[in-house]
């Protein structure tokens, strides 16, 4: 039975007296088939209740602070939400996965796949995060479950009921990314759900995934194997190839957000709601009835007028669980065909106030447990601390030690084998990589590791999901990154951001002149051998580095780029290689003066 409280919204102003108007003849018509839509978004594997400031908490309509989120409690909410309705699907709009909590990180993503899975999950549009490792990580592994490297330990986790990972119960969809070689779609461009009708008659309704048309040179995803088409104009595509076939219900799940211009107006408010999928909601086909929207990772619900002047309710439902978007399409049983004014839509906020859904924490449970254990499983042994105390240049031992991390890891990659590497230490803008110090522990009271490096110290010292990447700079353009760790304000003060180097290089830089002249190539040594300004590099560095997150502009001519591995797991690899590690001395950089 509909929830009579439930507060929803009417898509047309003046339904109502259209409908007394039109009474007579509208008896004669059959009531509509109500289709239950149930939409999460940028889950990020958030199987714990996210803390407040990450998630955990939304504003209500009435300006005031609700406690939301954890896997249980929107199992919960779900199972509250389909409660009475014949006609129900719950999808997701992205980054369901490639989430930050160890417990589902150092598991490759898979708790995230078993907990969605038990939601009863029918499909996802496609977000950049779930392109982090690369399309057939996402098809083979966490769709199919193909294995990969040592079971149990690099992928197929045993589950909470103790079997081997299987991967999704859902697929996923991405109608405008396509290979860059060859043009075709990595992913189908859309799902036909069909929901039952009157007299045993089944009636379809389309849905059409696209995902940020920058994931493929994202920082994360970073796929230069892709390529994305026009969001519009695929979507007007796939929407006319839709009703050629005979659907006439259409919805537009894209991985593209917006936000409130007013956030008082609270997770069920649109508050002059801005974006790129405002954007595209006012443009695009008017045979889309419906859309949802994510990445920006903020809730809001507002009807909108398409193209042809007619509104439709347009939804993003927040991020790390805390908010189910609700739409329930009302369909002509004649025709399949909206009737947008009969149409209704609302955000609901998943309160922690109902009891937590005991199948789903009981999998919660499971993989914080294993994560524990995980987290205590010794990888090498220190001689010393890698701390990220700056000396007078900038130069750290945990900042070398990771720079020489991210050489070893482009080496062992097919055609990115590097002449150097570099790691934005301090970065002009944004966070660093350099998350933690590595300490060294002598052994010297009981209990004590005497030196082990474990894998959550090795999590927590480095990385945050970033790929190293090889690239090609001239030596003029890797130059000119190497002065801009000194950046000119607008008070007149100099901004330091050190860059750490990988061992094979050395250089010296004169404080003295100015910036931007402060490092002479004849001083700056790569394998021995003085920086050349008309030879071609390949380096090694993080993708946020790279594509210009951290502040080092001059990055933006590199060229070539092959994809290495993602900064944790790269650490956790060398460190399996290297049953060793001891830091190095800080001499790689020094001043002239």
């Amino acid at each position: 039975m509909r929830n009579l409280l439930r507060r929803t919204v009417p898509l047309a102003i003046g339904a109502l007296l259209c409908g007394l108007a039109a009474a007579p003849a509208a008896a004669a018509q059959p009531p509509p088939v109500t289709v239950q839509l149930l939409d999460i978004t940028d889950f990020h594997g958030h199987l714990q209740p996210p803390a407040p400031g990450d998630g955990g908490t939304v504003t209500g309509p009435d300006g005031r602070t609700v406690t939301v989120g954890g896997a249980a409690y929107l199992a919960a909410q779900l199972e509250r939400l389909r409660a009475g309705h014949r006609n129900t699907v719950t999808f997701a709009t992205g980054d369901s996965f490639s989430g930050w909590p160890f417990e589902v990180d150092a598991f490759r993503d898979e708790p995230t796949v078993e907990v969605l899975n038990r939601l009863g999950l029918r499909f996802s549009a496609a977000g950049n995060h779930e392109l982090d490792v690369s399309p057939g990580f996402l098809v083979d592994h966490m769709e199919h479950g193909r294995c990969f490297g040592t079971v149990d330990r690099d992928s197929c986790f045993t589950d909470s009921t103790g079997r081997r990972f299987h991967g999704a119960d859902f697929d996923f969809q991405s109608a405008n990314l396509v290979d860059a070689a060859t043009g075709r779609p990595v992913l189908a461009p859309y799902r036909v759900e069909w929901f039952d009708g009157p007299g045993g008659t089944r009636l379809p309704v389309g849905f059409i995934g696209l995902t940020i048309p920058d994931t493929p040179t994202g920082s994360t995803s970073f796929q230069p194997g892709l390529r994305a088409l026009d969001e519009l104009r695929t979507a007007d595509r796939y929407a006319a190839e839709l009703r050629r076939k005979g659907v006439r219900a259409i919805v537009l799940n894209v991985h593209d957000g917006g936000a409130q211009r007013d956030p008082a107006a609270g997770y069920d408010g649109c508050g002059s709601a801005w974006g790129p999928a405002i954007d595209l909601a006012a443009r695009v086909s008017p045979d889309i009835d419906a859309i949802t929207t994510g990445h920006w990772h903020h809730a809001f619900r507002c009807v909108l007028p398409d193209p042809a002047g007619n509104p439709r309710p347009v939804l993003e439902a927040g991020h790390h669980g805390g908010v189910v978007s609700e739409i329930d399409l009302a369909l002509d049983p004649r025709t399949g065909e909206v009737i947008r004014d009969r149409t209704t839509s609302v955000n609901h906020p998943v309160t922690r106030d109902l009891p937590p859904d005991p199948a789903v924490q009981r999998i919660t449970d499971y993989w914080v447990d294993r994560a524990a254990e995980r987290r205590s499983e010794p990888l090498a042994r220190q001689t010393g601390s890698f701390t990220r105390a700056e000396d007078a240049d900038g130069e750290s031992t945990a900042a070398d030690f990771f720079a020489d991390v991210q050489l070893w890891d482009a080496a062992r990659t097919p055609g990115g084998h590097a002449d150097l590497a570099l790691l934005a230490a301090r970065p002009a803008v944004g966070a660093t990589a350099v998350r933690g110090d590595l300490p060294y522990d002598r052994g010297d009271t009981p209990g004590d590791a005497d030196g082990r490096v474990l894998l959550g110290e090795s999590w927590d010292a480095y990385g945050y999901g970033n790929p190293v990447l090889s690239v090609k700079l001239t030596g003029s353009r890797l130059k000119a990154v190497l002065e801009q760790q000194w950046q000119s304000r607008s008070d007149g003060s100099v901004r330091f951001a050190p860059l750490a180097v990988s061992g094979n290089v050395s250089y010296r830089y004169d404080p003295q002149r100015p910036v931007g002249r402060r490092i002479d190539p004849a001083e700056v040594l790569i394998g021995g051998k003085p920086l050349d300004l008309r030879r071609t590099y390949r380096v090694a560095a993080l993708a946020y580095t790279v594509v210009g997150g951290d502040g080092y502009p001059a990055f933006s001519g590199y060229t070539d780029p092959v994809r290495c591995g993602t900064d944790h797991e790269v650490l956790v690899d060398y460190l399996r290689a290297h049953p060793v590690i001891s830091p190095a001395p800080l001499d790689r950089v020094r001043r002239t003066a």
